[in-house]
C-alpha cells in the first residue's frame, strides 16, 4: 500500500522546480460587499509545495470541484500546480495539501471540435483534450472557481453544495461541442489503479457511475450521478479505448469513458449537476435531488459563498496589515476543507469494513483525516471556533475504529485505512474532546477502541515498545519516531482512563509515556537510536536520517528534531536534560545550526530554521518550549519570525504541504496568540499576537475576545496579561476557563518582559505521576 513515506522516497525525482511568474489572480481581494471571503487567496498554496487545490467546495465538503493539470507526481497531490498551463479537466474530489495522492474523481471537460479520448500531454496540449489557459483569466473564491479554456473558446464556472458539483459551460457557436467525461481519470499511483468500474447512461440527460480504485486508499470505491440541462445528441460509450456500438447504454471495464455530443449557439451555457456516494449511484441521485432540485446555478454560488462568509464570521480579527489578514482568512479557510464529509442526504455511509451502514439522527460520517498533522493545532483550533463538529468528529473516529480490521483510524481515507504516518493519533484527537468535556460522546466506546490499540495490538513495534521501553532500531523502521509518537498515545490514553476511574490502566499509561528517557543520551543530549541490544546505533549524526541504508530511524525529521519532540513532559525531560540552561542552550543550537540536509532527506523538511522545519509538522511546537524553560521571551520573539517568514500571501506563500489544513492552523492560532503544545491536557500557550483583537465566537454563542495592546506593531513581547480584568501571572490557560467566555488583553512591549511567566512555578502544566 503507498504511504506518505515510500512515496516521499522518489518525491524529488518528480517534485516541480520551476514556478511561473507570479500571476495575477481574480480571487476577490477587495470590495466590502464581500465581507470576510475578500480577504481569502485560495491561490495560496497552489504553488511551491504547498499542494492545495483552487476549486469550489464548501465548509467540510464531500464535493471539491476543482481542475486537474496534472494526475501524477509528488507537486500533483492535488491535482492542481500553478506552474502549469493547461487543464485536463475538473473533477470533483480532492486532497489539501496531503503529501500522498489519490481522488480526482468523475472528470469532465467540455471540448469544442474533433473528439479527442486521450488528455494528451503538460507539453502538448493540443495531443490530446486538453485546453491551454492563462492564470489571468482564473477566479477563485470561496465556493466558486471559474476559467476560461483558450483552445475552446468555452468559459468554465463551478460551484458547489456539500455532496454535489454544479457547474456552467458557456460555449461558442458550434455544431462540434461536446464533453468528455473520463471515468479512467485518477491520480496514477500506480499507473492504473482502477479494478473494475461501470458507466450507464439513464434517459436522456443523465449518466451514472462506480468504480473501485486502488491508489493510497486502497480498494476505495466511489459512485457519480450527472445529470445535464441540455440533453446530448448523442452519447458514445468508450470502453478500454473502443467506441462501443451506437445506442449502447452501460459498460463495465477498467478504463471507461463517455463523449456527450451537443449542438450550441453563441454564449449558450449548458450546466451540469454531479452528486457523488460511496453507497451507490442511485445515492448519488437521491443528493442531487435533495441539494441541486432545479438548475439555478446562481443561487447554489451565492448559498456556497454565504455559508463561507458564516464560518469565516467565527472568528473576526481587527488591526494588522492587509496581508496579514489575507494569510489569515486563507489559513482559515484551509482548516475547514478538511476532514470531509461522506455520508449522504438519507444518513447512509460505506463503512471501513467495507459494508452500508446508516447513521443514527443527527450524526456524520467524515474521511480525510490527515491526524498524524492535524492533532497538533487544527483539532485543538475546532474545540474553539467549530465545537459542534467536535463531537461528530469523534464519534464518526469511535466508529471507524470499530468497523475497521485494521484498528483506530490513523489517515482514514473515503472507508480506507491508509495508515499513513506513525502514531496513532484519532487517540490524542478522542483525549482532547474528553478532557475538554465536549458533550454526546460515549466514552466508554471510545476508551475500549484507544485502549486495544494501546495495550493490546501489535502494531508497528508496539509490542517492542511496551516489554523493552523502546523499539529497537535494528527490528523496526523509524524506531525512534514511533517510540515518541507512541509515548503521547500512552498520555492521551490515560487522560481517558482517568476520566472513566481506569486508575490502574492510567497510572501505567502515564509511566510508560517516559519510555523516551530509553532513547535519550546524556552524554550527546539526543535523542537516538538504540539497538535491540542496548547498544546506541552507530554511525550517528544528528542530521541524518538513520543510520542504516533499510530503513530510516525518524519520520520526516531527524535526530535534532525529534529531540524536542516530547510534548506532555517537557518539565521531567528539562530535568532529566540537565536543567533549564542545559536545555535551551540545546533548543538555541536546534534553530542556530547550519540548515544544509543530508541527501537523502526528505522533500517534506522546509522552512528550514537551522534543522527546525517548519514546513513539516513536528516540529511545530517547538518555539513554544522555551515557555517551560523559564524563558518565554525567546518563545515570543521566535513565533513572530515564524507567523513573519514562513507565509506569504502568493501562490508558494507556505513553507510546506498544507496538510488537510494544520499549517494554516498553526498561523491562525499563533497569530492570535495562542497554542496547544500538548492538547490532551486541556490547556493553552501564549505566544506573540500580531493583531489588534481577535473575537472568537464559542459554543453556546459565548464569546472570547483577545486584545492586543501596542504602540508599534513591532513590539514582540508580552509585558503583562489580564483575563477578565484580572493580571494573570502565567503565560497559558485552560480550555474551561475560555470556553465559558472571556476576555484576554496583552500588553506588548519592545522589550522582553524577564519576570513575567519565568519561574518554575508558574510553567506551563505537565505530566506528573
Amino acid at each position: 500500500m503507498l504511504s506518505r513515506r515510500t512515496f516521499l522516497e522518489l518525491a524529488s525525482l518528480t517534485a516541480c522546480s520551476n514556478l511561473v511568474a507570479k500571476p495575477s489572480f481574480k480571487v476577490g481581494l477587495g470590495g466590502a460587499h464581500d465581507g470576510l471571503t475578500q480577504y481569502v487567496n485560495i491561490a495560496i498554496g497552489t504553488g511551491g509545495h504547498g499542494h492545495t487545490y483552487p476549486g469550489a467546495t464548501v465548509p467540510f465538503g464531500a464535493v471539491q470541484l476543482s481542475p486537474d493539470t496534472f494526475n501524477a507526481g509528488w507537486d500533483w497531490c492535488s491535482g492542481y500546480h500553478i506552474s502549469d498551463s493547461s487543464i485536463m479537466g475538473f473533477s470533483h474530489t480532492h486532497l489539501s495539501g496531503t503529501g500522498c495522492g489519490d481522488l480526482l474523481d468523475v472528470l469532465l471537460m467540455p471540448c469544442v471540435g474533433d473528439v479527442k479520448l486521450e488528455a494528451g500531454s503538460r507539453e502538448n496540449p493540443e495531443s490530446g483534450y486538453r485546453s491551454r489557459f492563462s492564470h489571468d483569466d482564473e477566479v477563485m473564491k470561496p465556493g466558486y472557481y471559474s476559467v476560461k479554456l483558450k483552445d475552446y473558446g468555452v468559459l468554465a464556472e463551478l460551484t458547489a453544495t456539500e455532496r454535489t458539483g454544479a457547474h456552467k459551460y458557456t460555449f461558442p457557436a458550434s455544431e462540434k461541442s461536446h464533453f468528455i467525461l473520463d471515468w479512467s481519470h485518477a491520480y496514477e499511483d500506480p499507473k492504473n489503479p482502477i479494478s473494475d468500474a461501470f458507466l450507464t447512461v439513464h434517459g436522456s440527460d443523465t449518466i451514472v457511475g462506480g468504480r473501485t480504485v486502488h491508489s493510497w486508499g486502497n480498494g476505495r470505491k466511489i459512485y457519480f450521478a450527472m445529470q445535464f440541462s441540455k440533453a446530448p445528441s448523442k452519447i458514445d460509450i468508450v470502453a478500454e479505448g473502443t467506441t462501443l456500438p451506437a445506442g449502447t447504454t452501460e459498460a463495465k471495464g477498467t478504463a471507461l469513458k463517455a463523449v456527450l455530443h451537443h449542438a450550441t449557439a453563441a454564449n449558450e451555457a449548458v450546466y451540469v449537476k454531479t452528486g457523488i456516494s460511496a453507497v451507490s449511484a442511485e445515492n448519488a441521485l437521491k443528493n442531487i435531488e435533495k441539494e441541486q432540485p432545479g438548475w439555478d446555478f446562481d443561487s447554489v454560488r451565492k448559498a456556497a459563498h454565504e455559508t463561507w462568509e458564516k464560518e469565516l464570521g467565527r472568528i473576526r480579527i481587527d488591526g494588522g496589515t492587509d496581508k496579514q489578514k489575507q494569510i489569515f482568512y486563507t489559513s482559515l479557510y484551509h482548516m475547514m476543507v478538511a476532514p470531509t464529509l461522506m455520508d449522504d442526504v438519507d444518513g447512509r455511509y460505506r463503512g471501513m469494513d467495507g459494508q452500508i451502514h446508516q447513521l443514527d439522527p443527527g450524526q456524520h460520517n467524515f474521511s480525510t483525516y490527515s491526524l498524524w498533522d492535524t492533532y497538533r493545532a487544527l483539532h485543538p483550533s475546532f474545540t474553539l471556533f467549530q465545537p459542534e463538529r467536535v463531537p461528530l468528529m469523534v464519534n464518526s473516529l469511535i466508529t471507524m475504529a470499530e468497523q475497521s480490521p485494521a484498528g483506530i483510524p490513523v489517515w482514514p481515507l473515503q472507508g480506507e485505512e491508509t495508515a499513513c504516518m506513525t502514531g496513532y493519533h484519532s487517540a490524542s484527537v478522542m483525549a482532547e474532546a474528553c478532557v475538554k468535556n465536549f458533550p454526546g460522546i460515549d466514552w466508554e466506546r471510545a476508551y475500549k477502541v484507544m485502549r486495544k490499540r494501546n495495550m493490546d495490538d501489535d502494531y508497528q513495534g508496539l509490542g517492542y515498545y511496551r516489554q523493552m521501553g523502546y523499539i529497537p532500531a535494528d527490528l523496526e523502521g523509524e524506531s525512534v519516531s514511533k517510540t515518541l509518537e507512541y509515548d503521547y498515545g500512552d498520555w492521551a490514553c490515560s487522560r481517558v482512563a482517568e476520566k472513566l476511574g481506569k486508575t490502574g490502566d492510567a497510572e501505567l499509561m502515564k509511566k510508560r509515556s517516559r519510555n523516551y528517557q530509553h532513547l535519550f543520551d546524556p552524554k550527546t543530549k539526543f535523542i537516538r537510536a538504540k539497538l535491540k541490544d542496548g547498544q546506541w546505533a552507530t554511525p550517528y549524526d544528528p542530521k541524518e536520517m538513520g543510520h542504516m541504508q533499510k530503513w530510516r530511524d525518524y519520520t520526516e525529521s531527524n535526530s535534532w528534531e525529534t529531540t524536542f519532540s516530547v510534548q506532555h513532559d517537557v518539565k521531567h525531560y528539562i530535568e532529566i536534560f540537565g536543567g533549564r540552561d542545559a536545555f535551551v542552550a540545546k533548543l538555541d543550537e536546534l534553530f542556530n545550526q547550519d540548515s544544509k540536509l543530508p541527501a537523502d532527506a526528505p522533500p517534506d523538511i522546509a522552512g528550514l530554521v537551522g534543522m527546525y522545519a517548519h514546513g513539516n509538522e513536528p516540529c511545530h511546537h517547538m518555539a513554544y518550549l522555551y515557555l517551560w524553560a523559564g524563558q518565554p521571551h525567546k518563545t515570543q520573539a521566535r513565533i513572530r519570525m515564524l507567523l513573519d517568514t514562513m507565509y506569504d500571501n502568493k501562490p508558494d506563500g507556505l513553507a510546506g504541504n498544507e496538510d488537510c489544513g494544520q499549517m494554516s492552523a498553526w498561523y491562525v492560532m499563533s497569530a492570535m496568540g495562542l497554542y496547544a503544545v500538548d492538547p490532551a491536557s486541556g490547556t493553552y500557550v501564549f505566544g506573540s499576537p500580531i493583531f489588534d483583537k481577535a473575537t472568537i465566537t464559542l459554543a453556546g454563542g459565548k464569546k472570547l475576545e483577545i486584545e492586543t495592546k501596542r504602540k508599534s506593531p513591532t513590539d514582540q513581547y508580552i509585558a503583562s496579561v489580564t483575563v477578565d480584568g484580572k493580571n494573570h501571572d502565567r503565560l497559558w490557560i485552560e480550555h474551561e476557563t475560555i470556553a465559558r467566555g472571556a476576555k484576554i488583553v496583552f500588553s506588548m512591549s519592545p522589550e522582553p518582559n524577564m519576570q513575567l511567566g519565568t519561574s518554575e512555578a508558574v510553567a506551563p502544566p505537565s505530566l506528573e505521576v
